[in-house]
C-alpha cells in the first residue's frame, strides 16, 4: 500500500464510482479500487465534496459491489515512468507496455498533465519543417514548434498523409533527425496495424513512440491517451534534446469520450452536448506544444480530426481552429477523383508559415527565395480557378474567355502537377517550387501580379512554343 485505504463505497454508475471520505484527497489523484477478489483497477479523482470524492475507473466495473470494494488513494497524481528506452515501444492508453517487451526500467517518473510552461520562456517557431508533400511545403508550410492539425473526414487517406509525414519529415536547416510519438485514440485494429507496418516496413519504428488506445478499450482511456503520449513527448524533447513530432489520431473520438464522460457526471451540456470546457480541455493538450528557451529540442503536434459530416463548423474542428495555427482540410471531391493527398488548396493555412519560408533578415536560407512569392500567387490563381468553374457550371465552358479557359488549363495543372503526388515520393522543397513555376508558366506573365519581375525573369525558364501568347487552347 502507498496511500490511505477506505473499506466500502457508496455508489457506481458506470465508470464512475462514489467513496466516502474523511481524510484529505485532491483532484486528479490517482486511485486504486480492488474488489472482493482483489482484482486492482486504476482511477482518477474527478470531482470532490466535503462527503465524498468521485472516482473515474480506467476500465470495466464489473465485479465491483458496495461492501467488500476496497479503495486506496495514493496521494500522487496519474505518472508515467520514463526514459531513454521509450524509442521503440508500444503502450497502451495508460501507458503499459503492450508490445512484450518489459516495462521501462527507470526512477523518473512524471505527472501525465504536464507543468504549466512560463508564456515567456517560450522562443517563437521559425525553422521549416520538409515533409515532402508539395501541397504542405509549398502552400502550407509547417514550421518546428508549430501544432498543424489535419482536417479529415471518414474514408479520406488522413492516416496513409500522416504516416508519409513521419516517414519523411526533417529539418532542411540542420541534419537533426526527428523522433516520433503516435497516439491513437479509439483507433480501429486494422489502423493501428496499418501504422505500426508501415513504420516498420520504412524502418522508423526504433524512433517511435505508441499509445494505442483502441476502439474496443474503455473509452475513459481515451482521455489518459494523448496525456501520456505529450509527457513522453515533453520528456524526450526538454530533457532528451530531440525533436519530437507528435500524431494525435482520432480527436474525434478524444471529444466523444469527453462528452460520454460529461453526461455520465450530469454536467450541463454546451453545443451539440460537449462539455462547456471543451475548449480548454483541448487547449490544455495543443499548447504542450512549442519550444522553450535553454532546450535544444522541440514539439511539433500534429492532431487529427475526422469532422463529423464533412462540417468544418462542427465544434471540434471550429474549437481546433482557434487554437492551433493553421489547418490541413482534406476535400472529399479532390479524393473522388483519385488525387492524392487530397488538400484542399483555399480552406488550407499555415499562420507560422510567412516566419519560416524564404530569406531571413540576417541572410539565412530558410528555403527560397521565391517560396512566398509563388505560393501566393498559387493561391490567388487557383481560387479564381474556382470561379471560373462555377461560372462555365452556369454558361457553359465554350462561352468563356480564352484568358478564362487557360485558367481552367491552370488548375487542372495544378491539382494533377502541384497537388497529386505519389504516397512514397518524397519532393525537396527546391523540386515543389519548381513544380509550381511550371504549372504557373500557362498563365499570361501579367496575370502573375504577386510575383516581382526579377524573379519571374530568374526563375521562368520559357523556350519560344511555350510563350503565354502563342498558346493555343484546344476546343
Amino acid at each position: 500500500m502507498k496511500g490511505v485505504e477506505y473499506h466500502g463505497i457508496k455508489s457506481v454508475d458506470g465508470p464512475i464510482v462514489a467513496v466516502k471520505v474523511s481524510e484529505n484527497v485532491s483532484f486528479n489523484e490517482t486511485v486504486y479500487v480492488r474488489d472482493r477478489m482483489g482484482q486492482k483497477r486504476t482511477g482518477r479523482v474527478i470531482d470532490l465534496s466535503k462527503e465524498a470524492a468521485i472516482v473515474q475507473i480506467f476500465g470495466s466495473t464489473t465485479g465491483i459491489d458496495l461492501q467488500d470494494t476496497t479503495v486506496e488513494f495514493l496521494e500522487e497524481p496519474l505518472e508515467l515512468r520514463v526514459g531513454p528506452d521509450l524509442l521503440g515501444r508500444i503502450f497502451n492508453g495508460l501507458g503499459e507496455p503492450i508490445d512484450g517487451y518489459a516495462p521501462i526500467i527507470s526512477s523518473k517518473k512524471i505527472n501525465v498533465n504536464g507543468n504549466p510552461i512560463n508564456p515567456y520562456a517560450r522562443v517563437y517557431p521559425r525553422d521549416f519543417i520538409q515533409t515532402g508533400i508539395s501541397s504542405i511545403d509549398g502552400m502550407n508550410t509547417l514550421i518546428r514548434g508549430q501544432k498543424l492539425p489535419i482536417f479529415s473526414g471518414n474514408g479520406l487517406p488522413h492516416n496513409r498523409l500522416a504516416a508519409q509525414i513521419i516517414r519523411q519529415a526533417r529539418l532542411k536547416s540542420s541534419d537533426d533527425q526527428f523522433v516520433m510519438v503516435f497516439a491513437g485514440m479509439g483507433i480501429k485494429y486494422d489502423v493501428a496495424r496499418f501504422f505500426r507496418d508501415t513504420f516498420e516496413e520504412s524502418g522508423v519504428l526504433s524512433k517511435v513512440v505508441m499509445f494505442q488506445s483502441l476502439a474496443d478499450a474503455p473509452s475513459i482511456e481515451r482521455i489518459i491517451t494523448p496525456r501520456c503520449a505529450l509527457t513522453a513527448a515533453e520528456y524526450l524533447a526538454y530533457e532528451m534534446g530531440m525533436h519530437v513530432l507528435v500524431v494525435l489520431t482520432d480527436m474525434t473520438n478524444y471529444c466523444e469520450a469527453l462528452r460520454e464522460i460529461s453526461t455520465t457526471r450530469g454536467e450541463v451540456p454546451g453545443r451539440k452536448g460537449y462539455p462547456g470546457y471543451l475548449y480548454s480541455d483541448l487547449a490544455e493538450l495543443y499548447e504542450r506544444a512549442g519550444r522553450i528557451k535553454g532546450s535544444k529540442g522541440s514539439i511539433t503536434q500534429i492532431p487529427i480530426l475526422t469532422m463529423p459530416n464533412d462540417d468544418i463548423s462542427h465544434p471540434i474542428p471550429d474549437l481546433t481552429g482557434y487554437i492551433t495555427e493553421g489547418q490541413i482540410v482534406l476535400d472529399r471531391e479532390l479524393s473522388q477523383k483519385g488525387m492524392y493527398p487530397p488538400v484542399a488548396g483555399l480552406p488550407s493555412l499555415s499562420r507560422l508559415m510567412k516566419d519560416g519560408i524564404g530569406i531571413a533578415s540576417d541572410g539565412t536560407v530558410m528555403t527560397r527565395d521565391d517560396h512566398a512569392a509563388v505560393s501566393s500567387q498559387l493561391f490567388a490563381s487557383y481560387s479564381k480557378v474556382k470561379s471560373i468553374r462555377n461560372l462555365a457550371a452556369i454558361i457553359g465552358e465554350e462561352e468563356l474567355s480564352s484568358l478564362d479557359k487557360l485558367y481552367l488549363k491552370f488548375g487542372e495543372a495544378f491539382e494533377q502537377k502541384f497537388l497529386t503526388q505519389g504516397e512514397y515520393e518524397n519532393r525537396s522543397i527546391e523540386e515543389t517550387l519548381d513544380i509550381g513555376w511550371q504549372v504557373l508558366k500557362i498563365l499570361p506573365e501579367e496575370e502573375l501580379v504577386r510575383i516581382t519581375p526579377d524573379l519571374i525573369a530568374k526563375y521562368m525558364q520559357k523556350d519560344e512554343k511555350e510563350q503565354t501568347g502563342l498558346i493555343k487552347i484546344k476546343e
